[in-house]
């Protein structure tokens, strides 16, 4: 049976992405030619630029891609918890675990901060990971788990810190103990905003 156009178009994305997956969290952005990446998906470098414009497009794509799966094991961390207290906590692990695999800390906090500018890897990490954090901090204000503060702001800055946190471990000399420090301090400002 034949392929529509669709499905060719969907296998072609597909094989892109997993290929410069894969090459970008091995060596990062910038040692992976665009070539090797075509090469490695079995398709054209007319693919490439036809699905993705170039090979910045591909990495945006990948990266998203990353921090939709990092959102899903976060919101997944939540929901195992016993109450939302423990929820938070369990997120902030979550996270933070996810950050120490190598290919998340590759494309997620070396490159994509690079390869995007600032500006817009601030806006993705935002756009998947803040509505999260907006609805968990909303749901413990109105169950008078947290001081009422407004939730919009509180939630950037939460967001702010535990990316922080995250850059701060990746590019620590001993990430464990970066980790440590990190994980006790934001727990420890998590449990302050808890109403008394």
């Amino acid at each position: 049976m034949r392929r529509t156009q669709e499905e060719r178009s969907q296998s072609t994305r597909a094989a892109l992405m997993a290929a410069a997956r894969e090459l970008f969290a091995e060596r990062g952005y910038q040692a992976v030619p665009a070539d090797e990446i075509v090469r490695a998906a079995g398709v054209t470098r007319g693919a490439l630029y036809h699905h993705y414009g170039d090979k910045q497009g591909l990495f945006r794509a990948v990266f998203e891609q990353v921090e939709l799966e990092v959102t899903a094991e976060v919101e997944a961390a939540t929901k195992d918890a016993p109450d939302l207290t423990t929820g938070l906590l369990f997120a902030l692990k979550a996270f933070l675990d996810a950050c120490e695999r190598a290919e998340i800390r590759q494309i997620s906090l070396v490159d994509a901060p690079a390869v995007l500018g600032w500006t817009t890897w601030r806006e993705i990490e935002a756009e998947h990971g803040l509505g999260l954090v907006i609805t968990v901090l909303r749901q413990a204000v109105e169950e008078g788990l947290i001081k009422p503060l407004p939730v919009e702001v509180l939630a950037q800055l939460v967001l702010s810190a535990v990316n922080e946190a995250a850059l701060m471990i990746t590019h620590a000399e001993n990430p464990a103990q970066a980790r440590s420090d990190a994980e006790q301090v934001l727990a420890t400002w998590l449990i302050g905003l808890l109403a008394e």
